[in-house]
């Protein structure tokens, strides 16, 4: 695989299987491993509408060898550096308490157990990170309208009550993603609306990408809504 290839549903295992052997290689199978999928690859793993994810965002759990049988695993299959990470760790949406609300997913080689995030918990999670950029809120959209489609819809409710045993408390989730997914949830037309924010999120992510060739190292995690905000903007104003 080369690193130009996204993971998808059907190589996601096959990776956490290599990953296993590896680790299980280093330290026999007596040693257990966990690691708790977050982001994009529990979409992949939970869903279908997700095509695929550039990298693996992740909760490891796990002796400190599991960093070289990740990175003997990358060399071996071709994949990029950090292909599994848990740099999510040092993000506003990680919680110590995903731990408790997450779920079994899979075992490989009787040593590695892999749980993922799912339902509100995983809407809770995209809601706090809230990037215009990437495909947080089409995932949120697309998590509701496959939830509502298994015949077990999320409530408001429901989601409140996943971001209250995250965060504390609901008022701890930015103003902008409150506000959406109240409208969210009243409106529904969840097919239409996903298609609409998928389209915002690549436009967004073009705009964004432009404007960091133009000035590179001015955007950061404090300031990068607020530059595709302004460039939203100033789009909106050129096509009137």
């Amino acid at each position: 695989m080369s690193a130009d290839i996204a993971f998808t549903k059907e190589n996601l295992d096959v990776c956490l299987s290599r990953l296993a052997k590896e680790f299980r290689k280093l330290n026999g199978t007596k040693v257990p491993a966990e690691i708790i999928l977050i982001g994009g690859a529990a979409v992949l793993a939970n869903y279908g509408f997700r095509d695929m994810t550039y990298d693996i965002d992740a909760v490891i759990r796990a002796s400190s060898s599991i960093k070289d049988a990740i990175n003997k695993v990358g060399d071996e299959m071709g994949l990029p550096n950090g292909w599994l990470n848990s740099d999510f760790t040092r993000t506003k949406s990680y919680s110590p308490e995903l731990l408790q609300y997450s779920e079994f997913y899979k075992k490989f080689g009787y040593v590695l157990e892999v749980r993922t995030v799912s339902g509100e918990y995983l809407v809770a999670m995209k809601l706090m990170s809230g990037r215009q950029y990437k495909n947080d809120i089409s995932d949120v959209i697309g998590i509701l309208r496959e939830e509502k489609a298994r015949g077990k819809p999320l409530t408001l409710e429901m989601i409140k009550t996943a971001v209250c045993n995250l965060y504390g408390s609901w008022d701890n989730l930015p103003q902008d993603s409150r506000d959406f997914i109240t409208e969210v949830m009243r409106g529904g037309q969840l097919e239409i609306l996903y298609e609409q924010y998928r389209s915002n999120e690549k436009a967004a992510k073009e705009s964004l990408v432009n404007f960091e060739k133009k000035y590179p190292g001015v955007t950061n995690m404090d300031n990068i809504n607020d530059i595709i905000k302004s460039l939203k903007r100033r789009k909106e104003e050129e096509n009137q």
